[in-house]
């Protein structure tokens, strides 16, 4: 058969659209008997390729016969860079006994040796990546604007129910732990404040703001530019009337010359501050930790808390601690003000609070605090 007989092929085309391996090996196949019978030049003409490629698979079918027809990997045999495995292993275990951390906060805070795009491809090569619920609507981003405010013009303050943990709730059950967290957070730097006790009441509440406020004082913050912004809840305002005279909440905070603000009802993302710092804890303390009793608790939540303000850098704050902002910003200020330990309210002696400051009676509690809510 003469070569100008040979029926012509369009070779790259027909690689390029083939997508089984069986197509391109048969093509190759054509291709190598071709050469062989009628040279290497007529059928890189007719393959419309090059004689290069031609005397690849040519070469390639001469050594391994149809075996070497087959695509070889594009891996490289030698990657220099490679994340090492010993490396992909350190990887795999922190992330699994540190799931709320990803690529970049685990880079940072231990000190791996790679990137954080390689820290993150390690993760979702071993499905260690959920993916995210998305959002019917976006939030408008508060941060830029949050970041302008001045320091300590505001704290936001809530509860949250332990309750509804399921880590939590049978070592709450069995050593008697608390059952309701008291949170305020500054919006500025993001610094934390915690409180626990075993009712969600107004005299908890008082109590918490009121050895809140007089740190503050203590640290030289201007009590009279604060606000506390809080909810409707009952603990915060005393009962639901029109008549706010029985905001014990509200009294103390006025006493230290501050302003309590209240929220409108069912705004609960005014509070978004406080609401992301209970989501944050309940990831990344309540579902990991084990308790021993109340003192272990106790010692637990009070390093996290210190953790939280002086160590543990918020990605939304440019990756930066509470105390970093709060130093940049008032390099005057004691590191004594970060590190007010969680308060025990079932331990706080009754002096703390007059019986002016809950002078009326609420529905939920009495008019004046007995010892049995406040210390045991």
């Amino acid at each position: 058969m003469e070569a100008q007989e040979i029926k012509p092929y369009s070779y790259y085309e027909q690689v390029i659209r083939m997508k089984g391996k069986a197509d391109k090996y048969d093509l190759r196949l054509r291709m190598v008997n071709c050469a062989r019978q009628h040279g290497v030049k007529p059928t890189a003409r007719l393959f419309d390729t090059t004689a290069k490629t031609v005397r690849k698979w040519l070469r390639r079918y001469e050594q391994e016969r149809l075996a070497g027809l087959n695509e070889l990997p594009r891996i490289p045999l030698k990657c220099p860079h490679k994340t090492s495995p010993i490396i992909e292993k350190k990887v795999v275990k922190l992330r699994k006994q540190y799931p709320f951390k990803g690529s970049k906060r685990l880079k940072r805070e231990h000190d791996i040796a790679c990137s954080h795009e390689a820290i993150r491809r390690i993760l979702n090569e071993h499905g260690l990546i959920k993916k995210r619920r998305k959002k019917h609507k976006r939030k408008k981003d508060l941060s830029a604007i949050k970041a302008k405010w001045p320091l300590f013009s505001q704290f936001s303050v809530d509860t949250k129910d332990l309750k509804d943990i399921p880590h939590y709730w049978p070592q709450m059950k069995n050593m008697k732990l608390p059952k309701y967290q008291f949170t305020a957070r500054e919006v500025r730097s993001g610094l934390m404040y915690l409180g626990y006790g075993n009712q969600k009441t107004a005299v908890n509440a008082c109590l918490f703001i009121r050895i809140i406020c007089e740190h503050l004082r203590k640290c030289g913050i201007d009590m009279d530019a604060l606000k506390f912004q809080t909810d409707n809840g009952s603990e915060f305002i005393g009962c639901f009337r029109q008549d706010r005279t029985r905001d014990g909440f509200g009294k103390i905070v006025e006493g230290f010359g501050a302003t309590h603000k209240r929220i409108p009802p069912r705004a609960w993302s005014y509070n978004s501050d406080v609401e992301t710092v209970h989501s944050t804890i309940e990831l990344e303390f309540f579902d990991l930790e084990n308790f021993e009793n109340i003192k272990d608790f106790h010692q637990r939540v009070a390093s996290f808390q210190a953790c939280y303000n002086l160590i543990r850098q918020n990605s939304n704050k440019a990756f930066k601690t509470p105390w970093q902002i709060i130093h940049e910003i008032k390099p005057n200020l004691n590191i004594e003000l970060a590190r007010l330990p969680p308060i025990m309210l079932d331990w706080v002696s009754p002096g703390y609070i007059t019986r002016e400051e809950l002078s009326l009676r609420g529905y939920d509690l009495p008019c004046y605090p007995s010892r049995k809510y406040l210390c045991r």
